[in-house]
Order: C-alpha cells, then structure tokens, then sequence
C-alpha cells in the first residue's frame, strides 16, 4: 500500500524567520530565489518547517 505525502507543517514568514534566525525580507527574498517552497494563499506566505531545518542543516543564512 502506497501512503500519501505528508501535509507540511507550515508557518507564517515571521515565524519563518524566527526560527531561523533571519529576517522576514531574507525568508521572502529565499522564497522569490526558489531555495524554499511558498505555501498559502496570496495575502498570507507559509513555509514549511522541515525545509527550513533542512536549510539549516546545509549551513544557509543571510
């Protein structure tokens, strides 16, 4: 049996960048340069937890 694909755990761009200890515009700026996924609708940006930890891991920052 094939499983689906986890939902991402998303937060907004400010929590975003608190957890990565950047700024909002940095999230923002990631998102527009394609290094995370943009989720939510077009008044509200998310961005999933695991990819910005997996960002982490790789040693990005501003």
């Amino acid at each position: 049996m094939i499983e689906p694909a986890p939902t991402p755990r998303t937060v907004p761009t400010e929590l975003a960048a608190l957890a990565m200890g950047v700024t909002p515009a940095t999230i923002r700026k990631w998102a527009s340069r394609g290094k995370i996924t943009r989720h939510g609708g077009p008044r509200r940006a998310e961005y999933d937890l695991d990819e910005l930890f997996a960002l982490a891991r790789q040693g990005e920052r501003a």
